[in-house]
C-alpha cells in the first residue's frame, strides 16, 4: 500500500508498518525500512515503535542505544514513551533502571499511566520482590487518576504465590474478585479458579464455580479450566463430576475435554475408565483425536498390553488427517519403557509394527507402488 505514489504515510502508519515488518520479516528488514524513513517523519512515536521491536526480539543493546539517541535528540518523552522504555527495562530485568526511570517521571511530574503501573508491577511480581510490589500496589490504590481493575491484583497474586505467601495471595484474590465486571465475567472467573487452584484452595474454587454455573451459559473453556485445576490438585473424583456435568449439558462436543480425564486415567493406570470414556464418545458419534489413541498406546504398552497398544496406534494412523509420524512424546515414552524394563520380551511385535509403518510411509513418499504391491 505504501508503494503507491498517491498514498501518504503519516507517522502512525509508519510506526505500525515498522512493527509489522519486524514481526514478519525480522529486525534486519525493519532496520532497512527505518533507515529509509524521511527524517521529518522520524518523530518520537516512530522511535518508540522501533525500540519496542528491539525489546520484543530481546535485542536489548540495540534498544538501549536507540533510547540514548532519542534522549540526545531532545524529544520530550510522553507517558506512553516512558511506559515503553519501562517495558524494555522490565524485559532486561534491569530493576535499578526501572527505579531511576520512575523517579525521573516523578521529578518531571509526568503521571504514571495504568500501562506504566502494570509494567512496573509485573517486573517485581516476576522476581518476586514482595516489598517493592506492595509499595507499587499501595501507590496505585492511592492514585485517583488510575482506574484499578482485577488484572492489577492478579499480577500481585502471582507474585505472592511465587513467594509462597498464600494468605496474602488470598486477600489479593478477594480484591480482584470484587472488580470482576459482567462483560468480562467469563474470563475473570476462569482466572480466579486457576489462581485458587495454585493456592491449593479447593473450597474457593468450588465457590467461584458454583457462582459461574448460575449464569445462563457455561462455556467449554470454563469446564476445561475447572477440570485442569482439580487434576492439578490430584482430585480425579472431583474432575469426574465436573466432566459428568459437562456431558449432560454441552452444546459443542470438544474432545479436548475428555482428553483431560483420559490423560489422567492413563497416568494413574485406570485404563478401563479411559476406555469407557472413549467408547461412550464413539457411540455418540464423536471421533477421538490422534493424540488420544497415541496416549492410550503408551498406557497399554506400559501395562504390558502390546496387542492393544498396536491396535491403538492403528487407530491413531487411521484418524490422522496428515501423514502420521511417531511423535517426540511417543518416542521418548517408548524408549523410557524399554530402558526401565531392561529387556525386550513382549516388545518385538510392537517394534516390528513401528518399523513397518515407517517403511510404509517412506515407500508412499517415494511413490514406490510396485514394492508396496510386493509387500502386500
Amino acid at each position: 500500500m505504501s508503494d503507491r505514489r498517491y498514498m501518504i504515510l503519516f507517522p502512525y502508519n509508519i510506526a505500525v508498518r515498522l512493527d509489522l515488518i519486524a514481526r514478519v520479516n525480522g529486525l534486519e528488514e525493519a532496520e532497512n525500512y527505518f533507515n529509509n524513513i524521511p527524517k521529518q517523519s522520524r518523530i518520537l512515536l516512530v522511535y518508540v515503535a522501533f525500540i519496542n521491536c528491539y525489546a520484543r526480539k530481546k535485542s536489548f543493546e540495540k534498544a538501549e542505544a536507540l533510547l540514548q539517541k532519542v534522549k540526545k535528540l531532545g524529544f520530550p518523552l510522553t507517558p506512553f514513551a516512558y511506559g515503553s522504555i519501562l517495558l524494555l527495562y522490565s524485559k532486561m530485568e534491569r530493576y535499578e533502571k526501572i527505579e531511576a526511570l520512575v523517579k525521573e517521571m516523578d521529578e518531571k511530574r509526568i503521571p504514571l499511566s495504568k500501562f506504566t503501573y502494570s509494567t512496573w508491577l509485573n517486573a517485581y511480581a516476576a522476581s518476586p520482590n514482595i516489598n517493592e510490589m506492595e509499595k507499587i500496589i499501595e501507590r496505585m490504590e492511592g492514585d485517583q487518576r488510575v482506574a484499578l481493575d482485577r488484572s492489577c491484583y492478579t499480577v500481585a497474586v502471582d507474585g505472592y504465590l511465587k513467594a509462597g505467601l498464600i494468605d496474602k495471595a488470598l486477600k489479593m484474590l478477594k480484591k480482584s474478585e470484587g472488580l470482576i465486571r459482567a462483560k468480562n465475567r467469563k474470563v475473570g472467573y476462569t482466572i480466579l479458579i486457576t489462581l485458587y487452584a495454585r493456592a491449593g484452595r479447593k473450597d474457593e474454587m468450588y465457590r467461584i464455580w458454583n457462582s459461574y454455573k448460575s449464569s445462563k451459559r457455561v462455556y467449554n473453556a470454563a469446564y476445561t479450566c475447572m477440570i485442569i485445576s482439580l487434576l492439578k490438585l490430584d482430585d480425579i473424583a472431583g474432575a469426574e463430576k465436573i466432566f459428568e456435568g459437562w456431558e449432560s449439558r454441552y452444546s459443542n462436543y470438544d474432545f479436548r475435554i475428555p482428553n483431560l480425564l483420559i490423560a489422567a486415567y492413563c497416568d494413574n493406570g485406570l485404563l478401563e475408565k479411559a476406555e469407557l470414556i472413549i467408547s461412550k464418545a464413539i457411540e455418540n458419534g464423536n471421533k477421538p483425536f490422534t493424540v488420544t489413541w497415541e496416549r492410550m498406546a503408551i498406557a497399554y504398552l506400559k501395562d504390558n498390553k502390546t496387542a492393544k497398544a498396536i491396535d491403538a496406534l492403528k487407530k491413531a494412523i487411521a484418524e490422522s488427517e496428515k501423514e502420521w509420524t511417531l511423535g517426540h512424546l511417543m518416542s521418548f515414552d517408548c524408549l523410557e519403557y524399554f530402558k526401565s524394563r531392561g529387556k525386550v520380551e513382549g516388545a518385538e511385535e510392537f517394534v516390528e509394527f513401528l518399523v513397518f509403518q515407517m517403511l510404509l510411509q517412506l515407500l508412499l513418499l517415494k511413490g514406490c507402488w510396485i514394492i508396496l504391491v510386493i509387500l502386500n
